[in-house]
């Protein structure tokens, strides 16, 4: 009795005094550790309604796996129900499943719990369908620390969109060996002052959005060569060398208000002697060090406790009061709750640390949860979780991060980016990898080309072989793929036939490389330091890839500098700057000023095109300001849904010929001198003399009021009454006489392009000089191009045009080169060709002039019309290259007869400006200009708002009868969704 009555009256002093402290404590406004910066009312309160194990368990956080099965899940909520553990840090799983468990176990908890999670490159680290930033090497070489501090508040937001409160980041070990096991690439780097002012940009953005920052691995992990999850790393520097280096960053942050800190499992003899006792335990680091001499406030947490660097030497429950007894506050991965609840009762009981020492960290975890928003504990919302953890503006600032990071660590001759294409013959070899890459699918927007893959392990004969077969090309783009991340894989796994071959190569032919892992790894490529050009993007992924191949064209320029010296030949500072915008970027809506979810409505109207059976697919694209924000394809290539369509999809661009190809080639042509608009037919084609199209002034001819009829069925012309073909015209299959594909199985006489032309010359024309809309000009205009020129019209287009813009897919007769499943099927012709159109022309006049022609006939994606557009928005320059010269684009764009007639020079423009039943957007302006095409595709350019749009679809199909599409103009309201985003 007199025992019981002796440790109560022990326990209203200990009272007593731990709540003098508290309101102390919570009163004080001087600290710069935020939570403690306000006094708290309701930490004060909860802490009196706690029992002694209550504040113990306070101090425990135990490990949960949101990916195990409900017994598991049950057997978290015991821990928490029967033990009323202080908080939770969450491993691997989804964020929607965490997000549920959390509400399950916060609204059991007696007390809030301190959720947490190690997510220093974002919820991506631990959780599936979550977000990766860089990894912190490529955040060391950013030099806009402003980007980090953005990243940081983002990854904040994320965490508390799930309901965590502390993030187990930025790491600020500095990171001074290469052949560190465990922290390498989670390092900014290693210069101290690099380091610390990245992490303080880091720490600063999460902590503004009230999430606890937590820097670790204190006092420092970065000069290791043994990982404490497996063993107990030894550190033998000097105390002068640990203040010097590895404790800098920790000072500094903690002198900016760092909010928690992570102690390492590492043995320091400098500063303890104990014998296989990690720094985690010790109480002259984690007291005398940690909390006295440098007076530390905010948390301390231990690593995790289950990890080998202590476990190996201590029990669950031992290593856990060891850990409470050396000073930590927070024992993270508590694997036994119930032992280390008994083990520190003990503890105070045998005066190893007193009640009030318990209380007064107690009463700092519950100040932290109070100012990270727990006293007011609402459950997560599951609605659109995933989304709001996916959102564009967030992976906008994730690409800034990427471009801002990416080093050009060589660039001999200022070769990338790569300039003249048309002078190029290019070849993309990934090395390491036996399929396509992401960095290859990148390359290929810009320019398709001949693509390699080298597996790791390729025979010598085998590799002999390609090297022969890359001698013909001009350059070889490199990337190295599959490569291991960690110091701990031999040569991170760049095996001795790789070696060979990059050697090979790059000492063979100019060589570009791009290397997608570990920073560190350079040192293991032999010869790269010849490399003509050399990226290091420090990780991969599928965005690095992407941004890397945008660096290579010039879509975005190179910014990063190495944080690290891996060789005399890349030192830490190392990079070379390159431009932005040579060619197009691709971009979130964000980076142009527009915020995606404005731009949903795109996808409402084209997703209701198709389920009105309106178009079975599409293809949009939009750009601003040379950056492509807007790529995506819907629905199908036919309305049987068996091929999806993909934006590399080739679509029959049907009158989008006329400005693609007769346009461009006479434009180009005047920039040259050789075409005016203001002379006639008969000055430029021969077979004009002598007819009534001789004097029809082009300037008429383009703008469609020179009198010429509309149209003319010429296939009717070669059918029978009984339905068959004349014998002149057509056979089902190939010969000298007939050998021209018009379809399947249907090849036209060699000769029967003459019949079309001379059926052309001798059609009526209009003395009413009203605007008729009229293709017959623009079948002429590739003979008109060719008795200019001299040469072949698809030819002349190529060389003077596509090649130079990498418009690899604006081509005729797209069944020659590419396969069946990249085109995209048009109509069911039931009269004339009597089968489904696919990859032969729409038009039945272009068919029978073999597929090419000038008012129809061209195929392409999205992407490489969009260059072209872009061509003519630029007046005539792309990439550093005047193709079309004279400001003729510019000239051509303009209404030449308006009120009267509202055509442009082959363009056609916005006929009622603001009409939204109109043949443009309604916000589309009067200098806006393009054409459509009778498949159901449309190309407008917009100079004022400097817009490219591309919409290609297939509307045809099965039949031309099908008019949906002009009825709910989704071409034209596509595009008004992208004016109301842009206001």
């Amino acid at each position: 009795m007199k025992y019981r009555l002796l440790k109560g009256g022990l326990w209203v002093l200990a009272m007593i005094c731990v709540l003098q402290y508290t309101h102390a404590q919570s009163g004080s406004t001087t600290s710069k550790i935020p939570f403690l910066q306000q006094k708290s009312t309701w930490a004060d309160s909860v802490f009196q309604t706690m029992s002694p194990e209550e504040r113990i368990a306070q101090l425990i956080m135990i490990p949960v796996y949101s990916n195990r099965d409900k017994a598991y899940e049950d057997s978290i909520a015991r821990l928490v129900e029967e033990y009323k553990v202080g908080g939770l840090i969450f491993f691997q799983g989804g964020p929607g499943r965490q997000a549920s468990m959390t509400n399950r176990y916060q609204a059991i908890s007696k007390v809030p719990l301190i959720v947490s999670i190690d997510a220093e490159w974002g919820l991506g680290m631990r959780l599936d369908s979550t977000m990766s930033f860089p990894y912190q090497m490529a955040l060391g070489g950013i030099e806009d620390e402003q980007l980090i501090y953005q990243m940081g508040a983002e990854i904040a937001r994320q965490c508390k969109r799930i309901g965590v409160n502390v993030n187990f980041a930025p790491v600020v070990d500095i990171n001074n060996n290469a052949n560190n096991p465990v922290i390498g690439f989670r390092s900014f780097g290693e210069d101290k002052e690099n380091v610390t002012s990245k992490a303080l940009a880091y720490m600063n953005g999460m902590q503004d959005e009230h999430v606890l920052a937590n820097a670790k691995h204190f006092p420092g992990h970065g000069d290791t060569d043994v990982d404490s999850h497996v063993g107990l790393p030894l550190i033998s520097f000097s105390r002068e060398r640990l203040e010097n280096t590895e404790l800098y960053p920790f000072r500094k942050l903690m002198r900016n208000g760092l909010g928690s800190v992570m102690v390492a499992h590492m043995s320091i003899p400098v500063l303890d002697d104990t014998p296989n006792l990690a720094s985690t335990l010790s109480k002259p680091i984690v007291t005398d060090l940690l909390k006295g001499e440098i007076g530390y406030e905010g948390l301390v947490f231990t690593d995790a406790l289950n990890m080998q660097g202590v476990a190996k030497f201590y029990p669950p429950g031992i290593v856990d009061v060891k850990a409470l007894l050396a000073g930590n506050d927070m024992l993270l991965n508590t694997m036994d709750v119930k032992t280390t609840i008994e083990e520190v009762k003990k503890a105070i009981k045998n005066g190893e640390i007193t009640q009030a020492e318990v209380d007064k960290r107690v009463m700092k975890v519950l100040q932290a949860k109070d100012w990270q928003g727990l006293s007011h504990w609402q459950p997560v919302s599951m609605e659109d979780i995933h989304e709001d953890l996916n959102n564009s503006k967030a992976h906008s600032l994730n690409r800034q991060l990427v471009e801002a990071s990416i080093t050009l660590l060589r660039n001999e001759e200022e070769a990338l980016p790569i300039k003249r294409l048309a002078s190029e013959k290019l070849a993309y070899v990934a090395l390491g990898a036996e399929e396509e890459t992401a960095f290859q699918r990148g390359l290929s927007r810009y320019v398709e080309a001949d693509t390699f893959f080298v597996p790791k392990d390729i025979s010598l004969s085998s590799l002999e072989d390609m090297l022969k077969t890359l001698q013909g090309y001009s350059k070889v783009i490199v990337g190295i793929h599959h490569l291991g991340l960690k110091a701990s894989v031999k040569n991170f796994g760049i095996t001795a036939e790789m070696n060979v071959m990059l050697k090979k190569l790059i000492n063979a032919q100019p060589t570009v490389v791009a290397v997608f892992g570990n920073v560190y790894s350079l040192d293991k490529l032999e010869d790269l330091e010849k490399a003509t050009a050399v990226i290091a993007t420090y990780q991969e992924s599928e965005l690095t890839q992407d941004v890397a191949s945008q660096l290579v064209f010039g879509g975005v320029g190179a910014k990063g500098k190495l944080p690290v010296t891996i060789n005399h030949n890349f030192k830490i500072g190392d990079g070379l700057q390159t431009s932005d915008g040579f060619r197009f970027s691709y971009v979130e809506p964000e980076a142009v000023g527009i915020a995606q979810e404005d731009l949903t409505g795109i996808k409402d109207l084209v997703q209701q095109a198709i389920a009105e059976k309106a178009i079975p697919g599409a293809s949009v694209l939009v750009a601003k300001e040379g950056k492509v924000f807007y790529q995506q394809a819907f629905g199908y290539h036919t309305y049987d849904k068996e091929v999806p369509v993909k934006i590399t999809d080739l679509y029959d661009l049907a009158s989008v010929t006329k400005i693609s190809t007769s346009l461009a080639a006479l434009m180009q042509l005047q920039g040259e001198g050789k075409f005016d608009e203001n002379k006639t037919l008969g000055d430029y084609l021969p077979m004009a003399k002598g007819t009534n199209k001789e004097d029809l002034v082009y300037k008429d001819i383009l703008t469609h009021q020179a009198g010429l009829t509309s149209w003319i069925a010429f296939w009717k012309s070669t059918v029978r009454k009984n339905g068959s073909f004349k014998w002149f015209t057509f056979k089902d299959h190939q010969s000298k006489r007939f050998p021209i594909k018009v379809a399947d199985h249907l090849y036209i006489h060699r000769h029967y392009a003459d019949k079309i032309y001379k059926e052309i010359m001798k059609s009526p024309v209009s003395e009413d000089k009203k605007y008729v809309y009229s293709d017959l000009s623009f079948i002429l205009a590739p003979k008109v191009v060719e008795h200019i020129t001299g040469e072949p019209f698809i030819d002349y287009l190529n060389e003077t045009i596509y090649d130079h813009l990498g418009a690899s897919t604006l081509t005729f007769n797209p069944y020659q080169d590419y396969p069946a499943d990249r085109i995209v099927p048009t109509e069911y012709d039931s009269l004339f060709r009597r089968q489904l159109l696919h990859g032969t022309v729409h038009d039945e006049g272009a068919a029978m002039l073999g597929g090419v022609s000038g008012h129809a006939g061209l195929f392409g994606d999205a992407n490489d019309l969009a260059k072209l557009m872009q061509l003519y928005l630029d007046d005539g320059e792309y990439a550093d290259e005047t193709l079309i010269k004279g400001h003729t684009v510019s000239k051509f764009g303009k209404c030449q007869f308006c009120p009267d007639n509202y055509r442009a020079l082959g363009f056609d423009r916005p006929r009622k400006p603001g009409d939204p039943n109109g043949n443009s957007a309604p916000s589309a302006p009067a200098s806006s200009f393009g054409h459509t095409g009778f498949t159901g595709t449309y190309a407008w350019v917009d100079p004022e708002n400097q817009l490219v749009y591309v919409f290609l679809s297939n509307r045809v199909n099965p039949t031309r009868e099908n008019t949906k599409l002009y009825q709910l103009n989704t071409r034209t309201n596509v595009l008004e969704v992208v004016y109301q985003a842009m206001k």
